[in-house]
């Protein structure tokens, strides 16, 4: 296959190869990932999956400080001339936590271990760690992407390029920042590369409650070759409302919009909690030593445990997170309970005859409420004054903002307890959005 520059007149290559890209990720789709691994859901009573995300944002501060001419670098690079700032310190911390996983994956496989762990790094930080040199986490990563053995442990996991999220990004500008992280990944790591990735991760794992934005999530995830998405437990319902039932299999995100169209995909349930620490702490692989085979279209099969946190933010993850992977990937390593991929976990179930139309629907929290309003065809017309019990929502996904002092309809503002200090729920006012995705909250005027 061709290979794709990095960088165009300076700037990061991010458009202009649309059908090389496509080409490459259809080509990809002809042969498995995993072809040795097939074998899990015959072995496993239950299986684990951690994904680690990273990310840092690039900001207008190089040069001297006037925000005019100022040169735009990343976050990470003023951290790093900064550090008696805040807690700049950790940049060099930072850095470490983007370059490790190399160096973990080859020793556990080294040792004869089973490593497994997924990947998302966005667009804007890898631009910005090559402006910076970091050659040595390019290395890193570049042997997770390339060496046979690696890459079998490791699983990259697609992502907007600049942390764009999907709730509050105009579908054409989401579109483009999926197909911008393509052509830079793709750029950077080859175009056979880009063929293996079938997996999606949206920043903040934010999924879009507005019919008509949520049917083009998944429409622009389908048209760019991914074949499945992780969604967060409590974005997504049951057809019939209802929370989702068995959030450790695999489900189908259907999203209908209201001209009658509609789009799915295989949705990766990321259970609740605070996520950071559960991945530093490895706590998928414990969850799942409790579990037992399902039922699954007319199977049994292992059930799968699957969380995502940041890869280095917080002490947790800088420090508690590396002691306990290793100690996690040795103790499952040729066990009843196998850290996997989800791409070889849903390749395993395909081996089964077990296909995505056999798996059980799901979509965005609050569709049922809106369908019991109107009916799919109707019209994005209709869908305003059926999503909305007061003439003047505040904010979108139903109407455009209003006033702060505007009525707020119980279809975009639904009430939920209070939430402590220290994350238990009590009796009272609500105290945050429920909607995914909205913005902060206005103060009563």
């Amino acid at each position: 296959m061709a290979m794709l520059p990095e960088y165009a007149d300076g700037l990061p290559n991010i458009c202009g190869q649309e059908p090389l890209i496509t080409e490459a990720v259809a080509a990809g789709r002809q042969r498995p990932v995993y072809p040795d691994q097939q074998d899990l859901t015959a072995t496993a009573s239950a299986t684990f999956a951690v994904a680690l995300h990273m990310h840092q944002p690039l900001i207008p501060a190089g040069g001297d400080g006037d925000l005019r001419s100022a040169g735009i670098i990343s976050n990470l690079a003023w951290m790093m001339d900064h550090q008696d700032t805040g807690d700049n310190h950790n940049a060099p911390v930072f850095v470490r936590c983007y370059q490790r996983m190399g160096g973990f994956i080859r020793e556990l496989i080294g040792e004869g271990s089973q490593p497994r762990v997924m990947l998302d790094y966005s667009g804007t930080l890898l631009h910005g760690m090559r402006q910076m040199g970091l050659d040595e986490v390019f290395e890193a990563l570049g042997y997770l992407t390339r060496d046979p053995q690696a890459r079998q442990a490791a699983e990259w996991l697609g992502c907007t390029w600049g942390h764009a999220v999907a709730p509050s990004t105009p579908v054409q500008d989401y579109r483009l920042h999926v197909r911008a992280w393509q052509h830079h990944f793709a750029a950077l790591f080859g175009l056979e590369a880009l063929g293996r990735i079938r997996g999606f991760s949206p920043a903040e794992m934010a999924l879009p409650n507005h019919p008509d934005v949520a049917y083009e999530f998944v429409r622009t995830l389908a048209d760019c070759g991914y074949e499945w998405v992780l969604v967060q437990e409590h974005t997504v319902e049951q057809p019939d409302g209802s929370p989702v039932r068995s959030p450790h299999l695999p489900h189908r995100l259907v999203c209908t919009d209201s001209r009658g169209n509609t789009a799915s995909i295989i949705a990766i349930v990321k259970t609740q909690g605070s996520d950071t620490k559960l991945v530093g702490q490895m706590q998928p692989y414990y969850q799942a030593t409790g579990l037992r085979p399902e039922q699954l279209a007319g199977r049994r099969v292992p059930p799968l445990v699957t969380q995502i946190g940041d890869g280095e933010n917080g002490g947790v993850m800088m420090n508690e997170f590396p002691p306990k992977y290793f100690e996690v990937i040795r103790e499952c390593s040729g066990s009843a309970v196998p850290a996997v991929n989800v791409t070889a976990y849903l390749e395993a179930l395909a081996g089964l005859g077990i296909s995505a139309a056999d798996l059980p629907a799901l979509q965005p929290v609050s569709q049922h409420r809106v369908w019991g309003r109107l009916q799919p065809g109707e019209g994005p017309e209709r869908l305003a004054p059926a999503g909305c019990s007061a003439s003047t929502c505040w904010p979108p996904p139903c109407r455009p903002a209003t006033p702060a002092t505007a009525a707020r309809c119980s279809t975009c503002w639904p009430a939920r307890p209070a939430v402590t200090a220290t994350g238990a729920k009590v009796s009272g006012p609500t105290t945050a959005l429920s909607w995914p995705g909205a913005p902060a909250k206005p103060r009563d005027q």
